[in-house]
């Protein structure tokens, strides 16, 4: 099924995000745990795509798998990393020949090492052209695209990232995931941003929750997101203690993802990091609200 249907429902989505381990053991037991949250009846699962070649088709069996195996809808990243259009063509054309019928289109990060993005020759610059290729060589892929409540790391400024937003949505997305953030107000401001500059897309938010303070502290860095002086500060407080801050985060994720409802987001795609102890907690929490 496609996402852009389920979303149709006027029901909120709620879904997880995992990566793909590196070795065979790894694989079997992240199937195992995705396999366990079918009871949850998540609304996909998406499955991130590695920098290296071996991660990277494991993705693409991973979300096969999800999709054929287990019976939950599932999801594949693409990103333009280290790869030439026809090596793009081929990964879409063995994801649709498998049954995936959801791609997010993604630039993807630069490599480790390295600070500024540079494309591969034959290939792609930006999400919005990977989204117009994909979207051009299949009509029928439902296309996911990235968004930043507090703006992209790399944007010179706010209208400069809306711009850009809006090639991706001109190229043929049809939703969106925002970037991890911790304060409902950036999203909530965001959202009504994009309204104003005429993309209709459904927003869905995209939430981590805390699982260690320098895990967040890298994070945020690197995605240009901000933690609240609040909650830092109480996490700090407590960083020898990972079962403490784990709690604070528990409890900051599920009250935002409770108002965030209230406040009628289209979804909720939660960031696991491959840990779904605490995001099964907070779903399970939330559930009743929808």
């Amino acid at each position: 099924m496609h996402i852009r249907d389920i979303l149709d429902s006027q029901k909120p989505t709620l879904s997880f995000e995992f990566f793909p381990p590196k070795d065979d053991i790894g694989f079997w037991d992240l199937y195992r745990t995705i396999e366990s949250l079918k009871p949850l009846e998540p609304s996909y699962v998406s499955v991130t795509y590695g920098a290296g070649g071996s991660s990277r088709a494991k993705t693409r069996d991973l979300v096969a798998r999800i999709k054929s195996d287990i019976g939950i809808e599932s999801m594949a990243h693409l990103t333009c990393v280290g790869a030439m259009r026809e090596e793009i063509g081929a990964v879409v054309d063995d994801l649709k020949q498998r049954g995936v019928k959801n791609i997010l289109a993604l630039r993807g990060d630069p490599p480790d090492g390295t600070k500024k993005f540079v494309p591969t020759a034959k290939g792609f610059r930006y999400a919005s052209e990977l989204a117009a290729f994909i979207r051009d060589r299949h009509q029928d892929i439902c296309l996911g695209g990235a968004c930043y409540p507090e703006s992209h790391p790399e944007a010179s400024n706010a209208d400069q990232d809306l711009a850009n937003l809006k090639y991706k949505v001109d190229a043929g997305v049809d939703f969106l995931i925002t970037q991890l953030f911790f304060n409902n107000d950036d999203f909530l401001s965001f959202r009504d941003r994009v309204d104003r500059c005429g993309i209709k897309l459904p927003i869905i938010a995209g939430i981590m929750p805390i699982q260690s303070v320098k895990q967040v502290k890298r994070f945020t860095q690197m995605c240009g997101a901000k933690i609240p002086k609040d909650l830092l500060r109480r996490i700090e407080a407590v960083e020898d203690d990972p079962e403490a801050v784990r709690h604070i985060g528990m409890y900051h994720t599920t009250r935002q993802c409770l108002d965030l409802l209230e406040h009628g987001v289209a979804g909720i795609h939660f960031y696991t990091l491959n840990r779904s102890t605490a995001t099964r907690a907070i779903y399970q929490m939330i559930r009743t609200e929808l």
